[in-house]
């Protein structure tokens, strides 16, 4: 179901606003410090918790439930639960309907109403990096949660051509229709299960795969085809620097971190959450100084 864009209550100086992150292998997310560092920019009291459903001996509707229950205002949705949520909640206008993957859940007198953040965030992101850069031709390998957000933004974008790679051949498919279709044939998409042929005629490389990720090691790229891109995006950032980012660095490619799309992400979270925007800058340097310590 598809409705209006929500207006969120939005929060006040002083107030305790309660948020969390469900997802698996989420131990070392940044997640908590963004929210509770912006809320302490905004004069906000915010905790930030994280629940990851098979350590909690649970599944992924009890925990969604509880959340609810217990009198959490909103939940960041990550790995692997950002199309699952889908089936529990209203779309918030019909460009999350379309993407079909949530990661930002706010639960309000209506029931819980889903945003996608990864897709506003990827395009901040990439402005914010490449300017007016055009995509190109543009290999996305991984049609997931944030696959399927980062398409749509590649398109907006202004993307000439998308080729989606994932192992599973129908969602790959499934993807590059949806944006085919969405582009109203402005950009060419193909599919396929195999990535090295596309990787060699790309102009931009995108994984948003969770390979290279704490947990996930390795990489869903062929490193030994990068080279002749021009950009890459590596959606990863637990760590920043992933094999795929390393390489794609050493071989002179301009790099978008998953550490911008967090970051942009996470302030366009909080926007939703509370209402208030922190300042950008100042969030950034407090970020910086709690990774140090």
């Amino acid at each position: 179901m598809s409705i209006a864009e929500p207006k969120h209550p939005k929060a006040d100086s002083g107030d305790r606003v309660r948020l969390g992150l469900i997802g698996d292998n989420i131990a070392r997310s940044r997640s908590p410090d963004l929210h509770r560092l912006a809320g302490k920019l905004c004069g906000l009291d915010v905790s930030y918790e994280l629940f990851v459903p098979p350590d909690m001996g649970s599944d992924f509707d009890a925990v969604f439930d509880a959340c609810r229950a217990s009198g959490v205002r909103g939940l960041n949705v990550t790995y692997p639960y950002k199309e699952t949520v889908v089936e529990r909640i209203r779309t918030a206008g019909e460009d999350v309907q379309r993407i079909g993957s949530v990661n930002t859940v706010v639960f309000g007198e209506r029931g819980p109403i889903g945003h996608n953040t990864d897709h506003s965030g990827f395009l901040a992101a990439y402005r914010a990096t490449f300017g007016q850069m055009q995509p190109g031709r543009t290999a996305l390998v991984g049609a997931g949660g944030v696959g399927k957000a980062v398409a749509f933004g590649l398109a907006a974008l202004g993307a000439r051509e998308i080729a989606v790679i994932d192992r599973d051949e129908e969602r790959a498919r499934g993807l590059a229709e949806a944006v085919a279709a969405y582009s109203e044939g402005d950009v060419s998409t193909t599919f396929a299960v195999d990535a090295r042929e596309a990787l060699r005629s790309a102009d931009g490389i995108v994984n948003c795969t969770p390979l290279g990720m704490v947990g996930y090691p390795g990489s869903a790229v062929p490193l030994d085809l990068l080279g002749s891109q021009r950009w890459a995006f590596e959606a990863v950032y637990t760590p920043v620097d992933t094999p795929f980012k390393l390489a794609a660095e050493a071989s002179g490619l301009k790099v978008l971190s998953g550490f911008e799309l967090f970051f942009h992400q996470g302030v366009d979270a909080f926007r939703i959450f509370t209402g208030l925007t922190p300042d950008l800058t100042a969030l950034r340097r407090l970020l910086v100084e709690a990774a140090s310590n």
